[in-house]
């Protein structure tokens, strides 16, 4: 997986090394630090792109974030896509969870789902949650998922 920063600069670490060293930094300037991981993705045409984000808050002093990309001529359903977009989140949470725990960083897994049964994405609001708590993280759905519905986004748009 290729990384990179918000400016356009690759992540040449493997991504778990890049975050611990990014954790380390920031702590040593004294900042208390969140994390928020979340996905969006886009169809457009025959390809969906997809856009993980990991989002590095500071508690008061703005933030950062690390972005990964990918497209694919998969095709899906609304849902699937959702709970694909999903996946991605957890998959590098998963990855990078014994970090945050290592060095007390809250982490939370944001889902680009709209919590209104009106919109087209709550229909994968249930299993998302599940998957997302059923895995030991916090959890955030829209309009509470900035993560994804507003960084990823920014990403994919």
């Amino acid at each position: 997986m290729q990384w990179r920063r918000f400016n356009g600069d690759p992540i040449h670490l493997p991504i778990k090394d890049e975050v611990r060293a990014a954790i380390i930094r920031e702590t040593g300037q004294n900042y208390r630090l969140k994390v928020c991981i979340g996905t969006d993705s886009q169809v457009k045409g025959l390809e969906t792109e997809f856009a993980t984000v990991i989002v590095f808050l500071r508690e008061g002093h703005g933030g950062f974030m690390f972005i990964h990309n990918e497209k694919t001529r998969d095709v899906y359903s609304i849902k699937e896509r959702m709970l694909v977009e999903v996946a991605r989140s957890i998959e590098i949470a998963y990855e990078l969870c014994d970090l945050f725990t290592e060095y007390d960083v809250d982490m939370e897994v944001h889902a680009d789902i709209n919590t209104n049964p009106q919109f087209k994405s709550n229909l994968a609001l249930r299993e998302a949650m599940g998957y997302i708590l059923g895995m030991g993280f916090a959890f955030k759905a829209k309009p509470e998922a900035f993560a994804s519905s507003s960084c990823a986004n920014k990403i994919v748009n």
